[in-house]
């Protein structure tokens, strides 16, 4: 139903309004963990190549392309972890310089690039602005069993 992301829609015009592409979602309670961007799970990889993204709590959509990229993640022999993530540690983590990547994945966007944060009076820009390695492979990968130009080892592609 489209009306699920009604309360959204207010927040995204104001930060359109002030030159922002998109709204990175809190938790409700706390307003510090990390939850989605928009409509897309969010998905961060540090200096080990490793990715952390929110846990599923309830509130966070069990997104299929995010399912996919932890699937692909594991085959690909990069680690994936899921749990809490507040908006302290990911600007803590460029901060010291672990945060590498940054990146949305949704059904329509596949796998976005994330080029900056802001948060309050504090602004961060993540790996150039430009898509990672990272998530540049994951995106290949998918979109390449997508297209049969990949071997598909997940036995996601159904022949007709």
């Amino acid at each position: 139903c489209g009306g699920n992301y009604a309360a959204s829609i207010l927040a995204g015009m104001n930060a359109k309004h002030i030159g922002y592409a998109q709204v990175l979602w809190l938790d409700g309670v706390h307003q510090r963990y990390i939850e989605e961007v928009g409509a897309m799970n969010m998905m961060f990889v540090y200096e080990d190549r490793r990715i952390v993204t929110p846990v599923l709590n309830g509130s966070i959509l069990p997104g299929i392309t995010r399912d996919s990229v932890l699937k692909l993640a594991k085959q690909l022999g990069i680690e994936a972890e899921e749990r809490p993530i507040s908006i302290q540690e990911v600007f803590d983590a460029h901060a010291n310089g672990t945060l590498e990547e940054v990146f949305g994945t949704g059904t329509a966007a596949v796998i976005s690039p994330v080029g900056a944060l802001i948060w309050g009076d504090r602004e961060i820009v993540i790996n150039n602005n430009e898509i990672g390695p990272t998530a540049q492979l994951l995106y290949n990968t998918l979109t390449g069993i997508q297209y049969g130009t990949v071997e598909d080892k997940q036995n996601w592609v159904l022949p007709l």
